[in-house]
């Protein structure tokens, strides 16, 4: 009888045994694919770039979430990439430059970190810039640390000598060099590249105190002259389809990303992917000669020593190798998602497809990113998930740092807040304040340069947190001046009559500042954004004298958000005490349109609360 009753109970443990890891493996899968300096314009479905062909993305943003007002939390690789993994803001990391990525100083775990703990396989594939110690949640990972602390992926150490085996050592013809920055191998320069017609040991001179430039990833352009199946993304490629064979094997959920290193510079896609595009078809960037006149980027990214990125000519090859290489992507991305298909993953996997910062490619004149321009902070989003997200389209303004929060809510993982949002109730159209604005920030070298840029409702504010500076200011209109060439504020006679604009938009970000409980948040208070004028005409937060009621107006006051923490009939008047508006205020927000009101002011009333004034330009 013991016996039976051991044996029983053995039985009853395996069954139970069983279930819990069936139970482990239906749960959410995640395929993360990130791509280097992508801008949010560089997919077809954006429908900026006619010629552009990406039908993998496209389908993805047709039958998930595509987000069109996606924003990253720094416009530079490191800082972008610890807040992504963290969900953190860069002040709250503290990996605010490139450098930095090699300083174990993030207390916060990653969204893998998290995962493994709770029970997911995970890899990591192709770029990192991160602190290495973020690493630590994954299989098939390796790295070499040099003396200078810093690492190099075993998986880029594995490419560059396949790449050495498979492609035979050779000369440079005429007009060919060696790539010195990145793959070692011959490339066949293209005119906008800065030793075309010169010599290999050519470089670049400063106008300003005639001193040599070192060469650099951005100064070469052209065509790697290696066979297609050795281009690196076709390698990142088929790192991420094994690392979905081998989670195959597993009885437990995953997580995989594919980081690819394009369309990064060096420019150098290989053939087919460089005549993909015809040259003639490229468009001129339509702010490619701004005079730069009242910016606070006059000098950013050596534009000045560089004429051939205002050259509109030149211009075109680099759009032409760039766009050739996000289409080589978007194949990619394609093999991905049929080996997601092969394995039977498609149903129960949250794929996530963005890039961390843009491209200028030639806008205002310049290259690469490192500035709040639309082009270089600007970026793709899209969230797909047959079984769980319906095909939306989101305009709501969201950054970067709300994945980590969105990841644990699809995956249903517990996890400490992080400094960013779930994106899922934008996705399903559920009732919230997310997605008003939404900041970018910047703190590379001081407050010498904008610090912070804030988005909402079309309009764009600039600022830093340095009082000494009188030269980090700008205000666009992002639906009339799409391409941000006239700043409304700075040195604008006329900058007086934005302010409620710009103070809009200041109280926007000091309310993300509280949030993320930064130190900086009274200097933005304080600061003196418009010389000479502290605006006093928008009233809105809570009222010292009514806690309960507060009034937020839209930058372009196309309508207020009017929340009252209790039910109460809520009245607003014109200055004449004329009724315009009436309703029952629910707990919560109440979004009332004025598009068609009147300019002026008026008042926002509710019994037994003090008053609330907007003014309505």
């Amino acid at each position: 009888m013991k016996k039976n009753i051991f044996f029983f109970f053995q039985i009853t443990l395996l069954f139970l045994c069983r279930l819990v890891s069936a139970a482990e493996s239906q749960k959410p899968n995640l395929l993360f694919i990130i791509t280097d300096q992508q801008r949010f314009d560089a997919l077809a479905k954006a429908g900026v770039y006619p010629f552009l062909k990406t039908p993998n993305l496209d389908r993805i943003a047709n039958e998930g979430a595509w987000f069109t007002n996606a924003y990253a939390p720094c416009a530079v690789c490191a800082p972008s990439r610890t807040s992504i993994l963290t969900g953190q803001t860069i002040e709250n990391h503290g990996v605010k430059t490139n450098d930095l990525a090699y300083n174990n100083s993030v207390e916060a775990s990653s969204f893998d970190q998290v995962l493994s703990v709770n029970g997911y396989y995970c890899e990591y594939w192709g770029k990192f810039h991160s602190p290495i110690h973020l690493a630590d949640a994954y299989q098939e990972f390796a790295y070499t640390i040099n003396n200078n602390g810093r690492y190099t992926l075993a998986d880029y150490a594995r490419y560059k000598a396949l790449l050495n085996d498979s492609v035979p050592e050779a000369l440079p013809e005429n007009n060919q060099f060696i790539d010195p920055t990145f793959f070692r191998k011959i490339y066949t320069p293209t005119p906008i590249d800065m030793r075309f017609d010169k010599s290999e040991d050519y470089r670049r001179i400063r106008t300003d105190n005639g001193k040599e430039m070192d060469i650099s990833q951005p100064d070469c352009h052209g065509r790697l002259e290696i066979p297609s199946e050795f281009s690196l993304t076709r390698y990142q490629t088929q790192c991420g389809i094994e690392g979905i064979k081998r989670a195959a094997q597993q009885n437990k959920p995953f997580s995989i990303t594919v980081s690819y290193f394009f369309p990064h510079a060096p420019m150098l896609p290989t053939l087919p992917w460089s005549e993909m595009y015809d040259l003639e078809a490229m468009p001129i960037p339509p702010s490619i000669h701004d005079p730069m006149e009242n910016t606070p980027y006059e000098k950013s990214n050596s534009r000045l020593h560089m004429p051939e990125y205002r050259d509109k000519d030149k211009i075109r090859y680099m759009m032409q190798a760039y766009f050739g290489l996000v289409s080589e992507i978007d194949s990619c991305v394609g093999a991905l998602l049929n080996e997601l298909n092969k394995n039977g993953f498609s149903e129960n996997t949250l794929v996530i497809f963005t890039s961390d910062h843009g491209e200028m490619l030639g806008s205002h004149g310049m290259r690469e990113k490192n500035v709040f321009y639309e082009e270089s902070s600007h970026i793709p989003l899209l969230i797909w998930s047959p079984q769980k997200i319906n095909p939306v389209k989101v305009d709501a303004y969201v950054s970067l740092i709300d994945l980590f929060p969105t990841i644990m809510d699809y995956l249903a993982v517990e996890s400490e807040p992080r400094d960013g949002q779930s994106l899922r109730d934008l996705i399903e159209a559920n009732e919230t304040d997310h997605g008003n604005f939404v900041v970018t920030e910047w703190d590379y070298n001081g407050p010498g340069q904008p610090n912070y840029m804030v988005v909402s409702d079309g309009w764009k504010l600039l600022t830093s947190y340095g009082n000494e500076t009188s030269n980090t200011h700008a205000l666009y209109n992002l639906i009339a001046d799409p391409y941000e060439m006239n700043n409304l504020i700075g040195t604008n006679p006329k900058a007086a009559d934005y302010a409620t604009e710009a103070e809009v938009l200041r109280k926007y970000l000091v309310e993300w500042l509280e949030k993320s409980n930064s130190k900086r948040t009274e200097d933005i208070r304080n600061r003196e954004i418009i010389a000479g004028h502290v605006p006093t005409s928008v009233s809105f937060g809570k009222s010292t004298h009514s806690p309960n009621l507060k009034v937020t107006p839209s930058v372009a006051f196309n309508y207020i958000n009017v929340e009252n923490n209790v039910n109460k009939t809520t009245a607003i008047f014109n200055v004449e005490g004329k009724k315009i508006a009436e309703f029952i205020s629910s707990a919560g927000k109440n979004t009332i349109d004025i598009k068609n009101w009147n300019p002026g002011l008026y008042i926002v009333s509710s019994p037994n609360e003090a008053s609330v004034k907007f003014l309505k330009k």
